[in-house]
């Protein structure tokens, strides 16, 4: 299946692309163009739109695309990436929704990776997907330790 979203990737257009290879379509093909091209494109080319605004893989309220892919695809059912999507969520945006601490960290790589002059997006999600892995074996971890919440703050 295509997927299609807008090019130059940050947090969470990296952390949709990894959650869609990794648990819903793990022959997915990412499509990266300017933003107003994503509808056009998308069209053409038979593609899923992510993280565009008015789209149902997008943004709602505040609430993040990564989110909105959890409810899509009946993924809310894994603790771990309920936790990971709050992570996600603050990096992503102001942080309000969550208040969670680990979104610091996880903002300040993301932007590092769009530092290193990999060359086009999908090898920029390509080298950050690592990233994704090991932040979903945390959340997997807290979960385990009864921290479903990570270290989150109210």
């Amino acid at each position: 299946m295509k997927w299609i979203t807008r090019e130059h990737v940050k947090v969470d257009r990296v952390a949709c692309a990894w959650l869609i290879k990794k648990f819903v379509d793990p022959a997915a093909e990412f499509i990266f163009v300017q933003r107003d091209d994503v509808q056009t494109v998308g069209r053409e080319k038979g593609a899923t739109a992510f993280d565009i605004d008015g789209t149902e893989l997008g943004h709602h309220g505040k609430k993040c695309s990564f989110e909105a892919i959890l409810e899509k695809h009946g993924l809310w059912r894994d603790p771990a990436l309920v936790l990971l999507a709050r992570i996600v969520n603050g990096a992503d945006t102001d942080n309000s929704l969550y208040h969670q601490p680990e979104s610091a960290g996880l903002k300040a790589v993301a932007e590092g990776f769009r530092h290193l002059a990999l060359g086009d997006d999908n090898a920029i999600v390509a080298a950050e997907s690592i990233v994704y892995d090991a932040l979903y074996a945390y959340c997997l971890g807290m979960v385990k330790a009864g921290r479903p919440l990570g270290e989150a703050r109210a």
